[in-house]
This record gives C-alpha cells, sequence and structure tokens, in this order.
C-alpha cells in the first residue's frame, strides 16, 4: 500500500468515530442509513457492521446515547462526544500546522 493510500485509510475506516460523531453534532443519527450519509458527506464507504460496531462502541463508552422512536434506535451525541470531538478537530489543526511551518 502506498504512503498516501494508507494516510487515507488512517484518517477514514479506521478512525470512523470521528465522522459519525460529527454527523451526530447535525441530527439524531440511524445505524441503518450511516453508510450512505459517510459516503455523501465525506466521500468514502465504510462497512456496514463496521459502522454498527464503531456506533455501538461510541455508546457503550458515552460518546453517543440511544433510544427508541417509531421502531427505529436513533442516536444522539453527548457532551463527552462533543468534547472528544473538538479534541480530534483539535489535533488534526495541530498536524496541519506542523505541516505549515
Amino acid at each position: 500500500m502506498l504512503p498516501l493510500e494508507r494516510l487515507k485509510k488512517s484518517n477514514t475506516i479506521d478512525n470512523l468515530w470521528i465522522y459519525i460523531l460529527s454527523l451526530a453534532t447535525k441530527k439524531p443519527i440511524y445505524a441503518y442509513y450511516l453508510q450512505k450519509e459517510i459516503e455523501e458527506k465525506f466521500g468514502f464507504r465504510p462497512g456496514k457492521i463496521t459502522s454498527y460496531r464503531v456506533l455501538y462502541r461510541l455508546e457503550k463508552d458515552g460518546f453517543v446515547k440511544s433510544k427508541m422512536e417509531e421502531r427505529r434506535r436513533v442516536y444522539k451525541i453527548t457532551e463527552k462526544g462533543k468534547k472528544e470531538l473538538e479534541k480530534a478537530k483539535s489535533f488534526y489543526k495541530t498536524i496541519l500546522k506542523w505541516l505549515e511551518d
């Protein structure tokens, strides 16, 4: 795998949680539609099972919470999730600054 391909993979699929939390800041999300929404908004398509697993882990760790609405499980970001997403954004901004200097 070429360096750029490795970089893209590590910053997309390997860190899918960032994209899921980002979507959850805009509106409640449904696991079933995650794969399509990520592809439309961010330009890559994660595996369906991967999306579910990451979402469930985020809930287990307290970054999102869920409840049943009209026979669907709806996920919303928590304050803890918002803080973690802000840390990730700050981390990426720092890396970009290092690369620009």
